[in-house]
């Protein structure tokens, strides 16, 4: 009976265990998601316009929140996530950090509409082709909080 229910347990592990695709995913999108959050907090002390700063606000609790959610499930899925920004963001948030006034609104605002619209199609192609459940799940949600951004990024844009 005990390896019965253990070959079971084992069988529904296999069946939800996170993918490779997954695995990709989180990569990616943990990455993307710290940036967002670290790039925005640059933009709470830095950005001039009060939109920029609204944008900045709403990123920072937004992304807080989802990255949260995304660590948790990982955790649970024996995903590890990088502990640090890889070289890439990490250079983009040196650059930020050299700006200020209207240059530096401009160069955020064009920030993070690239990395939603990247962000965006991760997690729609996630949702619809992911391995996990938790992170096809994870992924719909996140995708609908993206979106949302992206409207409020052309909000910005004027």
């Amino acid at each position: 009976m005990l390896i019965l229910s253990l070959a079971a347990a084992t069988l529904a592990y296999g069946q939800d265990a996170a993918s490779d695709n997954d695995k990709a995913f989180v990569a990616k999108v943990s990455q993307g998601g710290r940036y967002e959050v670290e790039a925005s907090q640059i933009a709470l002390t830095k950005a001039v316009a009060q939109d920029v700063k609204d944008l900045a606000n709403t990123e920072v609790h937004d992304h807080e929140l989802v990255n949260r959610k995304l660590k948790a499930i990982s955790a649970e899925k024996h995903v590890p996530i990088a502990p640090a920004l890889n070289a890439e963001f990490s250079a983009k948030l040196a650059h930020l950090r050299t700006l200020s006034g209207a240059e530096f609104d401009s160069a955020y605002l064009s920030e993070m509409a690239v990395i939603h619209d990247k962000d965006e199609k991760l997690f729609a192609q996630e949702a619809g082709d992911g391995g996990a459940a938790a992170y096809k799940a994870f992924a719909a949600e996140t995708d609908l909080i993206v979106k949302r951004h992206i409207g409020a990024l052309h909000g910005t844009d004027k």
